[in-house]
C-alpha cells in the first residue's frame, strides 16, 4: 500500500475506506462508554453533531492539502498562516496528543484483557501490549502499513458482526432475545441529564480522530480534488454506523448498566446467552485496538523526528538507521510509555477517563488550529467563514462541556497543564529567534 501512495494512485473510494480503518479505534470501542455514561440515550445526538463538526474541519484540511499539498500537512499551514510560532506549537501539541492517546488506547486494551484476566491489575496487562507494541515500532512497521487495510477489514467486522447479532437477539433467533423487555432508545431521550450531552461531546469527537492522517494521506489521491468528496463519503458512512451500533447498544441494554470497565458492546452482549460471542468480540477488539496503538506509538516516534529535522526538536531525535526509527526517539516514547503505567499505577480506578479526556481536548486545539488555518489561507466568501465559525463553535462547546463535570475537570486541567509548557517553550524559541516571526 505504502508503494501505492508514493505514486498517487488512490482513488477517493480507497481513501474513503483507509480513513474508515484508521479513525475506528478505542475511542469508539471503549471511550464510547463515558459518553454513554454521562449522555444516556441522548448520546445518539452527541455522535450526529460531533460528525458535522468533524466533517466541517476535515473539509477545511482537504481543502488546503488539495489546494497546496505540504508534507508536514496542518503543521505547515500553520507556520504559513501564523508564522514559526504556529507550526512549533502545532507540532507540539500534536504530539502531546498522540502521547495522550497512546496511553489511553494502552489503557482500553488492558481493559479489554481484563475481560479474561480480571485478577491481574490493569498496569501488569498495560506493560504486556506495551512490550509487544514497542517490539513492532523497533523492528520496524512495513509490515504493519502493508495490514492497514486487513486491520480496517478486522474493525468494521466487528461492528457489523455487533449488529447483526443484535438483529437476531432482538427478533428472538438467539440469546432468547424475545423474553427481554427492550425499550426504544428514541423514546427516552430525556431519561439522562441533558448536561451530560454537553460533557459526552467531546468523547464522541474523539471516536472521529484520525481525519489528521486523512489530511496527509489526500494528495495521494490520483486527483487531490478529490479529498473532499472522500471524506463526506467516509463521514457519511462513519457517523451512521456509530450511531446504528449505539442505538442497538441502548436497545439491548440499560445505558445505565455501561461502565468505563468494559466496551459498551461486550456489556450488551453479555446480558443475553450467548457463551461464545463475547470472547469472539474481546478478541477483535483486542486485534483491533492493539493495531491502532502501533500506530499511536508510531506517529509519536516518527512527529518527534519529523520536529527535529524542522528545528523545531532537539537535533538528537533526527539520527536514524534506514528502515527504523531514531533511537533517541524511540527511548523518549518507551520513557512516555513508563510513564503512562506508573500513571495506571497510580489512579487505577479513574485512568481511563482522565487520559482519554485529555487526550479528546488536546485533539479538539490542534481542530482549532486548522479552522483557523483555513480561515486565513483561503477563505473568501461568507460561506467559508461560516462553516469555520460553526466548526469553532462545536469544538469550544465540546471543550467546555468539561467544566461542569468532576472528572471530565481533571482531563482539562491535565490538558491545560501541556498547553502552558508548550506555549512556555514556544516563547522561549521566539526570544532566541526574534526575527524569525512571519
Amino acid at each position: 500500500m505504502a508503494d501505492v501512495h508514493k505514486k498517487g494512485k488512490l482513488s477517493w473510494w480507497q481513501l474513503s475506506f483507509i480513513g474508515i480503518g484508521c479513525i475506528i479505534g478505542t475511542g469508539f470501542f471503549l471511550g464510547s462508554s463515558i459518553a454513554i455514561e454521562k449522555a444516556g440515550p441522548a448520546v445518539l445526538l452527541a455522535y450526529l453533531i460531533a460528525g458535522i463538526g468533524t466533517y466541517i474541519v476535515f473539509r477545511s484540511l482537504a481543502a488546503m492539502t488539495a489546494n497546496h499539498p505540504e508534507k508536514g500537512s496542518f503543521r505547515t499551514y500553520a507556520k504559513q498562516a501564523f508564522g514559526p510560532w504556529a507550526g512549533f506549537s502545532n507540532g507540539w501539541v500534536y504530539w502531546s496528543s498522540e502521547m495522550l492517546i497512546m496511553g489511553s488506547q494502552l489503557t482500553a486494551l488492558a481493559i479489554f484483557a481484563q475481560f479474561w484476566f480480571e485478577k491481574i491489575p490493569l498496569w501488569v496487562l498495560a506493560c504486556v501490549f506495551a512490550v509487544l507494541g514497542l517490539l513492532v515500532i523497533w523492528l520496524g512497521v512495513k509490515q504493519v502499513e502493508r495490514m492497514e487495510n486487513v486491520f480496517g477489514l478486522i474493525k468494521i467486522s466487528a461492528i457489523i458482526m455487533f449488529i447483526l447479532i443484535a438483529v437476531l437477539a432482538m427478533t428472538g433467533n438467539i440469546g432468547g432475545g424475545e423474553s427481554k423487555a427492550m425499550t426504544n432508545p428514541l423514546s427516552s431521550f430525556s431519561d439522562g441529564k441533558w448536561s451530560g450531552l454537553w460533557i459526552a461531546l467531546l468523547y464522541a469527537f474523539y471516536a472521529f480522530g484520525g481525519i489528521e492522517v486523512m489530511g496527509l494521506m489526500a494528495n495521494e489521491l490520483k486527483d487531490p480534488k478529490d479529498a473532499p468528496k472522500s471524506g463526506t463519503m467516509m463521514l457519511i458512512v462513519l457517523t451512521s454506523v456509530y450511531v446504528v451500533a449505539f442505538y442497538f447498544v441502548l436497545k439491548l441494554t440499560s445505558w445505565k448498566s455501561v461502565s468505563t470497565e468494559e466496551s459498551p458492546f461486550l456489556t450488551a452482549l453479555t446480558e443475553y446467552s450467548l457463551p461464545w460471542v463475547p470472547h469472539v468480540f474481546n478478541s477483535v477488539l483486542i486485534i483491533a485496538g492493539f493495531s491502532t496503538m502501533v500506530a499511536s506509538l508510531y506517529a509519536v516516534t516518527t512527529m518527534l523526528m519529523a520536529l527535529s529535522e524542522e528545528g523545531d526538536a532537539p537535533g538528537i531525535f533526527t539520527e536514524k538507521e534506514e528502515g527504523k526509527v531514531s533511537k533517541p526517539a524511540f527511548l523518549l516514547t518507551i520513557i512516555v510509555v513508563v510513564l503512562s503505567i506508573i500513571l495506571a499505577v497510580l489512579l487505577p480506578d479513574r485512568i481511563f477517563e482522565y487520559v482519554t479526556t485529555a487526550a479528546g481536548l488536546m485533539l479538539l486545539y490542534n481542530w482549532a488550529f486548522i479552522l483557523l488555518s483555513y480561515k486565513k489561507l483561503m477563505v473568501k466568501g461568507k460561506k467559508g467563514t461560516v462553516l469555520v465559525l460553526i466548526g469553532i463553535s462545536l469544538i469550544i462547546i465540546a471543550v467546555t462541556g468539561t467544566w461542569i463535570d468532576s472528572m471530565t475537570r481533571i482531563g482539562f486541567f491535565v490538558s491545560l497543564a501541556f498547553l502552558v509548557l508548550i506555549g512556555f517553550a514556544t516563547w522561549m524559541k521566539q526570544k532566541k529567534t526574534p526575527h524569525s516571526g512571519a
